[in-house]
């Protein structure tokens, strides 16, 4: 049988996590926010969802970049100020992106780029079995 004085730990802990799910953890003197909530899209330094993974791929394409323009023989006083201006570039237009969209706006823009402003059918009839069909899927 397990002891009350052994749970009551993990009672606190829980109960900690339930009342207070956005956690800060102090590291040297920044202040990181984690989100712990259910259902709620991944947050960091305003990135928000899909952004992050945007970032994190630009900059290993950058890294890819530096590595070739470095071993191709240029001077590293011509990559490292090529590669911080593309960064710089990189961070504004992600950022821009994150504020202007949010977390489903960029994808909704692109999905409404596929919809069709105009159905033309000469014939009544083909018309509508076709928009029949569609209901009935």
């Amino acid at each position: 049988m397990v002891s009350a004085t052994f749970l009551t730990p993990l009672i606190l802990h829980l109960e900690n996590y339930l009342l207070h799910p956005l956690k800060q953890i102090d590291m040297s003197n920044s202040v990181y926010q984690i989100n712990k909530g259910i259902n709620r899209s991944i947050e960091f330094k305003g990135l928000k969802a899909q952004y992050i993974w945007y970032l994190g791929g630009g900059l290993v394409v950058l890294l890819i970049l530096f590595a070739i323009l470095y071993i191709s023989g240029l001077g590293i006083f011509f990559c490292l100020p090529f590669i911080a201006a593309l960064t710089t570039a990189l961070f504004m237009r992600i950022y821009k992106l994150s504020r202007t969209y949010g977390e489903y706006g960029m994808m909704k823009k692109i999905a409404r780029r596929s919809v069709p402003d105009v159905i033309k059918s000469y014939s009544k009839v083909k018309l509508k079995k076709m928009l029949l069909n569609e209901k009935s899927e």
